[in-house]
């Protein structure tokens, strides 16, 4: 009897964690064939995170992938888009994927130096000539050696396309800017990046890391004079509001790349991953038209804001260049030759 009652207790124990282990599994990751049981009232929800208004050519954009996925999974995967560092913001946005509280981030390409510092690339001046460059490079082979890179998978990153955003401008409370020595003594807020340190440096200027989000009230409240940012970025976080003067430089590039946690990704049941994959690269291309026309209207918007807005000559802009070539020599071994003239070698 007592055998019979020890062997009926184990057997309900076994049982209970079986069912506890089963528990588990079902909500820690998705299945790995079909569409994992998944419908429109119970879908697989991805939380896609990102710093910029739904204004900017990055919330329109992933905006417009959520849409698609949805149709294209007849609701069977969700995305949840938090925009404006609602969930997280520059600083922590990275952490929360790598520990799988986001699925999705869509970061400036800088922040990913901390885990290969060949991301440095897109802070070097004058790196790409236009915008067709650009593009080249963000579909060539050269760009699939970053963002398949090692160091991002020993991280469970994974990284799937670039995002446009646009040429970097300077701006600033003080005075224009159209010669070298006119940045001498000035601050500017930065991403977080040695390249950009050395940049400004190399200007004679100062610079502060400072959030994106946090930008307006930094140069409101005077803590720096400029910044560097995009048509676009610039028109819709309004700085217009709290700067005199806008230097069309173009001497850098502010772009995107959308990564995901590698574990999450590669989870997603098979049918539904074909449906989400096609939303990207749909929206993806949307993404880099938008990225031209709201730019274009967003240098409208700036122009007619009532600032001072200097469009400065190739002699300027060459001036500059040189000004910047120690940067080169500073970071060239760091980011690789390969990388650097891989990217020249695009024009």
């Amino acid at each position: 009897m007592k055998k019979w009652l020890f062997m009926s207790l184990m057997a309900v124990l076994v049982l209970a964690l079986a069912a506890c282990s089963g528990d588990k599994k079902e909500t820690s990751a998705p299945a790995a064939e079909g569409d994992g049981g998944y419908t429109k009232d119970k879908p697989l929800v991805i939380k896609f995170s990102h710093v910029t208004s739904i204004d900017s050519v990055k919330g329109k954009a992933a905006d417009a992938f959520a849409k698609l996925v949805d149709e294209k999974t007849e609701g069977k995967v969700k995305v949840e888009v938090y925009p404006s560092s609602q969930l997280y913001g520059d600083n922590d946005e990275l952490d929360a994927l790598v520990s799988g509280n986001v699925h999705m981030i869509a970061p400036s390409v800088t922040k990913m130096v901390k885990i290969d510092p060949r991301w440095q690339y897109v802070d070097m001046p004058y790196l790409f000539e236009n915008e067709e460059h650009v593009r080249k490079f963000f579909t060539s082979d050269v760009a699939k050696t970053i963002l398949e890179s090692n160091q991002l998978a020993a991280n469970d990153i994974k990284g799937l396309v670039f995002w446009e955003n646009g040429f970097k401008h300077f701006s600033n409370n003080k005075h224009p800017l159209e010669k070298v020595e006119d940045f001498k003594g000035l601050k500017f807020r930065a991403q977080a990046g040695k390249v950009l340190e050395a940049q400004f440096k190399a200007l004679n200027a100062g610079s502060a890391t400072i959030a994106f989000g946090e930008t307006y009230a930094a140069l409101q409240q005077g803590t720096v004079d400029g910044q560097e940012n995009t048509f676009n970025n610039f028109d819709t976080q309004k700085y217009q509001e709290v700067q005199k003067y806008f230097s069309v430089s173009e001497h850098g590039r502010l772009d995107y790349a959308i990564f995901v946690n590698k574990s999450f990704w590669e989870k997603i049941p098979a049918d539904l991953l074909t449906a989400v994959e096609e939303s990207l690269d749909e929206a993806t291309k949307l993404a880099w038209d938008l990225a031209a026309d709201e730019n274009a209207k967003s240098f409208e918007n700036i122009k007619n804001s009532g600032i001072e807005v200097l469009e400065l000559t190739t002699e300027q802009k060459e001036a500059i260049k040189a000004k910047l070539e120690p940067v080169y020599e500073e970071f060239g071994e760091v980011i690789t030759e390969e990388l650097i003239n891989g990217i020249r070698d695009l024009k």
